[in-house]
């Protein structure tokens, strides 16, 4: 009984935690850090445990929608080359997100001249990549586990099967514990078509640079070992990371939907 309220606090903890984020402030049509908030920046700098999770740029509601977008992505590339320069850890798949007019605008005009920076501290911090609310979350998994066994028995060699509903804990290769009920689905796939070959591709969102393939590779690699150590043969097993070189959705993506879609899992199958 100890041992099951300590695994429910722990799930409760992952889930509930909140992203930590540090507002960045600029003077009117600039794109370099007010006085205030560069200070704030070297404070920042000194906390070598975070690693930064996304960007997000915002302008005051003078000028034009594709000015303030235009200025806001200027202000975002300014604080990634600051983070970068002193050695602050990036995420492989940071999002970076302009806004020109289109988000809700604070009445003060300073206060819209901002980047929020969302990080996470890599010693303590553990919480889902995905924003999907939980109860939504496991509407969504319910049905993938039921129709995936279909797809399956459609698919021909060669096809890919895309998997929605693998979801990882932020910038990592741990699968939130929802999800395994999908993985458990795979792994009886595999026992009741026992000369099917698969190989387990692995594709992240957000990041425009294609050649960042290490998370992919990992989470892939995860994938692989529960199949593994559940039994399935390795000759009927192989991965892939492709890192964000195939995305569904252009980068950047619009909005958390397309970010799902392009953080995706597919199955090819090799052989059937």
């Amino acid at each position: 009984m100890k041992k099951y309220i300590v695994f429910l606090l722990l799930i409760w903890s992952i889930f509930s935690f909140g992203q930590r984020q540090l507002e960045v402030y600029f003077d009117f049509n600039a794109d370099v850090p007010n006085q205030s908030s560069g200070k704030e920046l070297e404070d920042f700098y000194s906390n070598k445990n975070i690693e930064v999770i996304k960007i997000e740029g915002f302008c005051d509601s003078i000028d034009t929608k594709d000015y303030n977008k235009e200025l806001a992505e200027k202000r975002i590339n300014n604080i990634l080359n600051l983070l970068k320069k002193n050695n602050v850890s990036i995420a492989e798949n940071v999002s970076l997100i302009a806004y020109g007019k289109e988000f809700q605008q604070s009445n003060n005009q300073q206060e819209n001249r901002k980047v929020i920076i969302t990080y996470f501290d890599k010693e303590n911090d553990f919480f889902p990549e995905s924003s999907i609310p939980k109860n939504e979350l496991l509407k969504r998994i319910k049905i993938e586990q039921k129709e995936l066994p279909a797809r399956f028995a459609k698919a021909k060699t060669g096809d890919f099967v895309r998997i929605e509903n693998i979801h990882f804990m932020l910038n990592s290769e741990k699968i939130i514990p929802e999800s395994y009920a999908i993985l458990e689905q795979l792994y009886m796939i595999m026992v009741e078509n026992p000369k099917m070959v698969i190989k387990i591709n692995g594709n992240i969102c957000c990041n425009p640079n294609t050649a960042a393939t290490k998370l992919s590779f990992r989470r892939a690699l995860n994938i692989f070992n529960f199949l593994k150590d559940r039994g399935i043969q390795i000759n009927r097993l192989a991965y892939h990371g492709f890192g964000s070189g195939n995305p569904i959705y252009p980068i950047p993506e619009k909005n958390e939907e397309e970010r799902i879609a392009n953080r995706r899992v597919e199955i090819l199958i090799v052989k059937k």
